[in-house]
């Protein structure tokens, strides 16, 4: 058996654009799990990454770690596939287009600087997401449910289809991480999103596998997070 860990990346800001970098606490956070993984004796076989600036910035604080306490670390191979699906353009095409969203999304402006803001910006978040996954409306140019599945799923079998007994980490976000969780755990659709919204940023999430057979091994894991000031999704 091969052992694939999947690591959300550390906590970037602002909330999913494509050039986001890594906040303060998000690099603390990859260097805590380098540290642990060395003080582990985990190592790696092979190292993946998503392109966005924080899936690659995460793996890249990790790897000064090990490079810095003259320990292997892979050179990382960077692939789209394991990158995030698009949830703002999601919700700019959706929000604007449906009654319902477009009330929440007023709900959440008239809620920003209360104790409220966050939830009801995850109210708005969770119903277009819904909306996405049950495939309610075609969005131009936002990647559909069934695209970034099967965009998911390749990149997973891709993996699978290498060679025996290897351990890889896979640097990526938690759309890619709630699927997979998802794929592997044959669960219905609607739960891929309910996994995706509980991923910490810089968690552990561990599978099992051969080349037939995805196994959930541990999900969400930050046992390099001794603080609770770095427990953090977003």
């Amino acid at each position: 058996m091969s052992t694939l860990t999947l690591v959300r990346h550390g906590q970037a800001h602002p909330f999913q654009r494509e050039s986001a970098a890594l906040t303060r606490t998000g690099e603390a956070q990859a260097a805590k799990l380098a540290d642990f993984w060395l003080r582990s004796g985990v190592r790696f076989d092979e190292v993946h990454c998503g392109t966005l600036a924080r899936q690659v910035r995460t793996e890249e604080v990790v790897a000064e770690g090990f490079r810095t306490a003259d320990e292997p670390w892979p050179a990382a191979t960077r692939d789209r596939a394991w990158n995030e699906y698009d949830a703002t353009g999601v919700m700019q095409h959706l929000v604007a287009g449906d009654t319902r969203l477009s009330a929440l999304a007023e709900a959440y402006e008239q809620a920003r600087g209360s104790p409220d803001e966050n939830r009801a910006f995850q109210r708005m978040f969770e119903a277009a997401m819904t909306c996405w996954l049950e495939g309610a409306a075609e969005i131009d140019g936002v990647e559909s449910w069934p695209a970034f599945r099967s965009r998911v799923s390749g990149a997973i079998q891709r993996l699978m289809a290498g060679p025996a007994s290897r351990r890889i980490a896979v640097f990526t976000s938690g759309g890619p991480i709630g699927f997979a969780v998802h794929h592997a755990v044959q669960a219905p659709a609607r739960n891929f999103l309910d996994m995706n919204w509980r991923v910490r940023n810089s968690s552990i999430t561990n599978f099992l596998f051969d080349r037939s057979r995805l196994t959930l091994d541990s999900f969400n894991s930050i046992p390099h997070l001794d603080e609770a000031s770095l427990w953090t999704y977003r």
